[in-house]
Order: structure tokens, then sequence, then C-alpha cells
């Protein structure tokens, strides 16, 4: 059995998910322009459902609600993230025309 791709960094102790994301070939492909669209967004939604579909049926109930919390988590997590560097980049003053 292979070892496990380790969920955070030994040194800092934060999570490295994310590092593995960038990682994806089908997010260098997607993110390669700059922009994501509907279609790519719609792309991703569909490996995300296919991989969901595939993993649950192997989780015991106690781990079922464990990785569903978890992918609650990580969901509020990046929406957070989005939300936080969408504020940094907004102007500090307000524009008076």
């Amino acid at each position: 059995m292979a070892g496990k791709t380790p969920w955070f960094d030994d040194a800092s102790d934060t999570p490295v998910i994310a590092e593995y994301a960038r990682k994806l070939d089908s997010f260098l492909d997607v993110v390669a322009d700059g922009r994501v669209d509907a279609r790519e967004l719609e792309q991703q939604e569909k490996r995300l459902v296919a991989l969901m579909k595939e993993v649950e049926p192997l989780l015991s109930p106690e781990a079922h609600e464990k990785v569903t919390k978890l992918l609650c988590e990580v969901t509020a997590y990046d929406l957070m993230q989005a939300f936080h560097v969408a504020g940094k980049s907004r102007p500090k003053t307000l524009f008076r025309g």
C-alpha cells in the first residue's frame, strides 16, 4: 500500500491541500489564460461530483460525517480567502466625482 499524501506542512503545521490543487493539470489548464469561464467551472464541478460519488460509499457513517464537515470547512475557508483577497484589492478611499 502506498503512503498517504500529507495534508500538513511538517514545519508549520499548515494545510498544503491548496498547494496540491495548484499543481493539478485541470487547474493549470484553466488558469493559464488568467480567467475561469462558465464551461471550465462546469467541468471542474463534474470532476468534483464524480470523485465525491466514488468516495462517499467507501466511508463509514462516522467517517462520512467527519468528511462532510471537512468539505464544508474547506469550502468556507476558500470562500473567506476569496472575500479577503477581494477586500484587499478594493480602493481604501471613496471616489467622490
